[in-house]
């Protein structure tokens, strides 16, 4: 059995991985390259495989980096068949029409045709299976198998048996244990490979309870200074995961009343789809839905669909809360409220997600005095508050956590999925406390299992 990295290499990502044993090819994932683009350049070049030669095509989870690129997969000739948990499912055919658009903007800005098309989309979630967790599936001479990650609603982080090895991947991990979902699963079997994620392989996050009560902090810090509180947030599970706590904040009477404003339509429909699935969430969350508490509602917020409604926000005086995609304000609705506010001294930016190198939210965190949004140069004199808590990736301490079970059998750990300084802090990490050997290796390699 062989390995090539076509993503998630030395870079966060683009998480593209195939599998080829006995004449059969499977794919981990086919997810689009981010960074100061929401898809970059080499988004548009021919794969460096045949997409009508893979059987199929295991999905961690729906995120764009994971998913973005199906569509022009099955484009391109894929007529396998795609696998991931049913709510992954359902979230990803939100997710890549949603991007449609934005993904037709930057084909025009870069002369290039559409990445794909809605049509795409219809024909690749034809061609999709919603499988539960531990549920094994054989593909050609591949055994593979879903077990819970613990990062958003439905992930996973997946098995692969094939000519005598197993081989995890970990997709993204959970900073565990979520508020909504709970903790993700150790693997109980024995793995001979692991690729694991770095995203936060550098890093040690806050616990979850201090998390909310900066967020508490927040509230409270804008209200008295009579600013407006931006928090660009991904619209899955972030979104979710803010509603969450804002409602028991506000339910408990621990901040203030003030209009909350969820400005993202798609984040709207992600909840909805949240709400089909309460059999995934913790016991203790539905326990609460059971008493009659809406997790995602309370007195206060309101919910803007429509362009119009996004606009009329503006004419609510100050202080107010702004929750907008997208997370790392490469787009969307977000952008037009940090063009606003961004300059106002009495404002805050709430970063509460992962910022990709290049990306305006990366920018911001970075430091920098002023960003350009929107053709105007825009002055950065609101304050900047960034939580690593809300991360739904797991840091370092829990990585390590997570594969430490496995190290007597382990050969070798391919660290993917970060930014070099991550992967790097992370490798040696793994080397120094759990002696097993590890790699970072660069896009194209071929490791041979």
């Amino acid at each position: 059995m062989q390995i090539t990295f076509h993503g998630g290499a030395r870079i966060v990502t683009g998480s593209n991985y195939l599998l080829e044993h006995e004449g059969a090819s499977i794919l981990i994932d086919c997810g689009l390259h981010q960074g100061p683009n929401y898809c970059e350049k080499h988004n548009w070049n021919k794969f460096p495989y045949d997409p009508s030669s893979i059987l199929a095509v295991f999905v961690t989870h729906a995120h764009i980096d994971h998913t973005g690129r199906l569509p022009k997969l099955f484009k391109d000739g894929f007529r396998g068949t795609v696998y991931s948990t049913p709510p992954t499912r359902d979230f990803a055919n939100l997710l890549l029409l949603d991007s449609d658009h934005i993904l037709a903007e930057e084909a025009r800005r870069f002369k290039f045709e559409p990445l794909y098309s809605a049509d795409d989309v219809g024909g690749l979630m034809e061609r999709w299976k919603g499988i539960p967790y531990h549920e094994s599936i054989e593909v050609g001479p591949f055994k593979v198998t879903l077990h819970n990650a613990g990062h958003i609603l439905g992930s996973c982080f997946i098995s692969v048996e094939a000519g005598g090895e197993v081989v995890l991947f970990s997709g993204d991990l959970g900073n565990s244990p979520a508020p909504i979902i709970g903790a993700r699963e150790i693997f109980e079997g024995k793995a001979t490979y692991c690729l694991i994620e770095s995203t936060y392989g550098d890093r040690i996050h806050e616990k979850l309870p201090e998390r909310k009560d900066i967020l508490e902090n927040m509230i409270e810090d804008t209200i008295k200074k009579g600013g407006t509180l931006l928090i660009p947030a991904f619209a899955m599970e972030r979104t979710q995961e803010l509603l969450y706590e804002l409602n028991d904040l506000v339910n408990n009477g621990r901040v203030p009343k003030v209009p909350i404003f969820l400005d993202s339509p798609l984040a709207i429909k992600l909840t909805s789809v949240y709400q089909n699935y309460t059999d995934y969430f913790t016991e203790e969350t539905q326990r609460i839905i059971a008493g009659g508490d809406n997790i995602f509602s309370f007195p206060g917020l309101k919910q803007t669909l429509t362009t119009e409604e996004s606009k009329s926000i503006n004419e609510v005086p100050s202080p107010k809360v702004i929750i907008a995609g997208s997370g790392m304000s490469h787009g969307g609705r977000i952008v037009h409220h940090e063009k606003k506010y961004l300059s106002d001294p009495k404002s805050t930016l709430f970063i509460v997600g992962y910022q990709a190198h290049g990306s305006l939210g990366r920018q911001i965190l970075d430091g920098a005095s002023s960003v350009r949004i929107l053709g105007e140069d825009v002055p950065i004199r609101a304050g900047v508050v960034a939580v690593g808590g809300y991360s739904a990736h797991a840091d370092q301490p829990q990585l390590l956590e997570w594969l430490k079970p496995l190290r007597t059998d382990l050969k070798k750990v391919f660290v993917v999925q970060g930014e070099e300084e991550a992967s790097k802090a992370l490798s040696q990490k793994i080397v120094d406390e759990l002696a097993i050997h590890t790699v970072i290796p660069n896009e194209g390699d071929t490791a041979v299992l």
